[in-house]
C-alpha cells in the first residue's frame, strides 16, 4: 500500500543530524561517478529493480538519490522521483547499520529535498514498514493503492530466458 506525506508540515531534526555526526555518518546527494559503486552495493542487498530505480534517480539533474556513508563504507540510500514524479523510494539501509537512525535521517533528508523542489506532498510507493513512516513523518495510508504503480510489471527474466 502507498502512503502520503505532507511535506509542508515536515521539519528538520537537529537531534537526528547530531546523532549522525556523532557516529561520523555523512548524508549527502550521490554523485553521478558513484553510480556503479552505489548500484553494485544496492543489487545484492535489495535487488536489481531497486538498483535500476537508483540509476534513474542518480542520472537526474539534480540527482535525486541520497546516500549515507561512514568513511568509504556505504550504509544506505534513499531516492525520489525514480520511477514516478512525486514518489519517495526506493530506500534501504544495510542490516549492520540498522537501528542507528540512518533510515530516518535518509527519509527526512530526501523528503526535505522534495519540498525544496516544489512538492507539497510525497507518495511513499509500496511502503514496507508503515508504522515507521507514520511515526517518522506522519505518513497516512492511501486506500485502494495496492498494488499501485508496479501492477502488471514485467518480471525479471531468468538467466536461461534469453531467446536464441
Amino acid at each position: 500500500m502507498d502512503m502520503l506525506v505532507k511535506l509542508y508540515d515536515l521539519h528538520c531534526d537537529t537531534g537526528l543530524d547530531r546523532r549522525m555526526a556523532d557516529q561520523d555518518i555523512t548524508l549527502r546527494r550521490a554523485l553521478v561517478p558513484e553510480l556503479k559503486a552505489i548500484c553494485d552495493w544496492i543489487e545484492p542487498r535489495f535487488g536489481s529493480s531497486w538498483a535500476a530505480e537508483a540509476t534513474a534517480a542518480i542520472m537526474r539533474q539534480p540527482v535525486t538519490c541520497f546516500i549515507a556513508h561512514q568513511g568509504a563504507t556505504l550504509l544506505g540510500f534513499a531516492c525520489h522521483d525514480a520511477t514516478m514524479k512525486g514518489f519517495f523510494g526506493p530506500t534501504g539501509v544495510d542490516q549492520a547499520a540498522r537501528g542507528k537512525g540512518v533510515g530516518h535521517a535518509l527519509l527526512i533528508t530526501t523528503l526535505i529535498d522534495m519540498r525544496a523542489q516544489g512538492y507539497a506532498y510525497a507518495i511513499i510507493g509500496g511502503a514496507g514498514p508503515m508504522d515507521f513512516y507514520q511515526k517518522s513523518v506522519g505518513a497516512v495510508p492511501i486506500e485502494g493503492s495496492k498494488p499501485g504503480i508496479y501492477r502488471g510489471m514485467i518480471p525479471a527474466a531468468a538467466p536461461n530466458g534469453v531467446s536464441g
